[in-house]
């Protein structure tokens, strides 16, 4: 049976590229059954005409409710590297009584796996989320230390399938925002979610939210001491793409053709509010060919084996 599948991204303005991006990307990799309810969170209104053009990307297969929350979390810590955007999540239960589970995920991302087919099959099972936990590196273990987290037990909260029902019956949004307001956190939102969800999460396959070190061969013995061989080979081959690091718009990024070849898809009415890195995009038109794959390829590998 096909149904509707709830979907939630947060961004201000200036991420229009990239959420259109993102969502492009969801696009290709479900069926053309597959039907989106998008209920995107903003921290400042939207303009009409991007909205719109949302819209039509869509198609008839997403629809869109766009919820401007300015001002909604005010005394809540913000670690200066982020917006405040990224912290509406906590509110989900509340914001969205109609529903009793959610997608949701970060707009820094290239989708290369199918979410309605997950969230169709996905029980929660009593559940607060299904998550993907990070392979942590040593310099990470005293910050997991810090807040109670265990190594391999830590997710990173840029994908998530949330259990909006159990949240709501357990009033999981009062004591998300109540534990926000810490200003030892590192990352704000994730690092609350991890402290009270903790012994409620499903962790799902690494490869629906691979973050940059799950790419690089340097961790690869880290990344085994929580998954395996075939975890490995399925992200490499079709990994979901989290630019935690570097973002691929503005710099060479791990991973970064995977982004720009969803961007040269994007109509171009999409493109002319693009604000990108003309460098960054003449490296990728190179690494496009096969002798620029196989050169910058080369160069990187080069350059991986001196440092480490």
């Amino acid at each position: 049976m096909k149904y509707t599948i709830p979907l939630v991204i947060a961004f201000t303005p200036n991420y229009f590229i990239p959420a259109a991006v993102c969502l492009l990307s969801i696009l290709k990799h479900s069926e053309e059954a597959d039907k989106f309810h998008v209920i995107v969170l903003l921290s400042e209104e939207l303009p009409d005409e991007m909205k719109q053009k949302l819209r039509k990307l869509g198609g008839g297969r997403m629809d869109f409710s766009f919820l401007n929350l300015e001002g909604k979390l005010t005394d809540i810590y913000v670690d200066p590297k982020y917006t405040v955007a990224a912290s509406y999540r906590l509110l989900l239960p509340e914001l969205l009584p109609e529903y009793d589970k959610v997608v949701y995920i970060d707009c820094d991302v290239a989708v290369r796996n199918n979410l309605a087919e997950l969230y169709r099959k996905l029980d929660l099972d009593g559940n607060y989320l299904a998550a993907i936990f990070e392979a942590p590196l040593d310099s990470q273990l005293p910050h997991l230390k810090a807040i109670g987290c265990e190594p391999g037990h830590y997710f990173n909260s840029g994908f998530l399938v949330m259990n909006l029902k159990k949240m709501r019956e357990d009033g999981m949004s009062a004591k998300f925002i109540e534990a926000s307001k810490a200003d030892y956190l590192e990352f704000p939102d994730q690092d609350v979610l991890n402290q009270l969800c903790k012994g409620h999460v499903i962790g799902l396959p690494p490869y629906y939210n691979s973050i940059r070190t799950f790419f690089l061969p340097q961790y690869k013995k880290e990344f085994l001491k929580y998954y395996t061989e075939k975890d490995w080979a399925d992200l490499q081959n079709h990994g979901t793409v989290h630019y935690t690091g570097t973002k691929p718009w503005n710099s060479f990024a791990v991973r970064f053709e995977v982004w720009w070849r969803y961007f040269e898809q994007l109509p171009a009415e999409i493109k002319r509010h693009a604000d990108i890195d003309k460098k960054t995009y003449r490296l990728f038109k190179i690494y496009n060919t096969l002798p620029g794959r196989i050169l910058i390829k080369g160069v990187q590998d080069l350059y991986r084996k001196v440092k480490y």
